[in-house]
């Protein structure tokens, strides 16, 4: 089944559906199996509208080659779905890190932002990142050999309660075992209107300031709670939540053809 979308063309003439219905869908699971991130957009043009006095004599044959192809996809999505849900098994480090850890998940069915968050004296800790792809689009074609995750962008915020005002630090993982996570940029914002602008100012880039303060802002992360292990958790939740919204989204798009 592992096909190049640009084969799509001699899969779909084997098919009595209509390529408005069936191109996408099929470049979707195929694109998704073969490991590809993106396809090139697929366009069909359709044919004229035939006259009026015609149309009842097509439109039976329509409705039922519309029918067949509902019921393809459907049969279709309802393999995948056994498929992923066969292949689906969640990291160990996820509930091994949730089980020990003062961080509480916040997290919503449907939405790609993930969030940790923690009270640290007067002040709330949320350490934020989204899903990523399991798919690096640079694999060889012959296999994953030698592939490592790509980083995932977090940023962790600190922020005082009832003054509003705080530091949010834009980081990154990285692999290794001394230190899992580089920082980006330092913001620090007087109020939560400033911390939500879009226009604010996001601070110096960190391998700018000076080496000592450098440091000391490393070693307040640490005391706020970030470490190895929420990178570890970060990293390993992101392609788990891509997983599984992969897997809902197989399934509400099943249930609205068969509805």
């Amino acid at each position: 089944f592992w096909l190049k979308p640009e084969f799509l063309h001699l899969l779909a003439p084997s098919f009595d559906v209509p390529l408005p219905l069936f191109l996408p869908m099929a470049a979707a699971v195929l694109a998704r199996r073969a490991g590809y991130c993106a396809l090139r957009a697929l366009s069909v043009t359709l044919p004229r509208a035939a006259p009026v006095a015609s149309r009842a004599v097509f439109a039976p044959a329509l409705a039922t080659r519309s029918f067949s192809a509902v019921a393809k996809v459907t049969k279709t999505l309802q393999a995948e779905i056994k498929h992923e849900e066969e292949q689906y098994e969640q990291a160990k480090e996820i509930k091994a890190f949730l089980s020990k850890s003062d961080f509480k998940l916040v997290e919503t069915d449907g939405d790609v932002n993930m969030m940790l968050e923690r009270k640290v004296g007067g002040k709330m800790v949320r350490i934020e990142w989204q899903l990523t792809s399991p798919f690096n689009p640079d694999m060889d074609a012959e296999g994953d050999a030698g592939f490592e995750q790509e980083a995932t962008d977090f940023c962790v915020t600190v922020e005082h309660k009832e003054k509003g005002s705080g530091l949010t630090f834009y980081c990154s993982t990285q692999t290794g075992e001394d230190h899992r996570y580089v920082i980006g940029n330092v913001k620090a914002f007087s109020s939560a209107e400033e911390k939500d602008s879009v226009s604010a100012y996001n601070g110096p880039e960190f391998e700018d300031v000076d080496d000592k303060l450098q440091e000391a802002l490393d070693e307040y992360l640490a005391e706020v709670g970030m470490n190895n292990e929420v990178c570890d958790f970060i990293d390993a939740s992101a392609l788990d939540k891509e997983q599984r919204e992969y897997i809902r989204w197989l399934k509400i798009t099943k249930d609205f053809l068969e509805s």
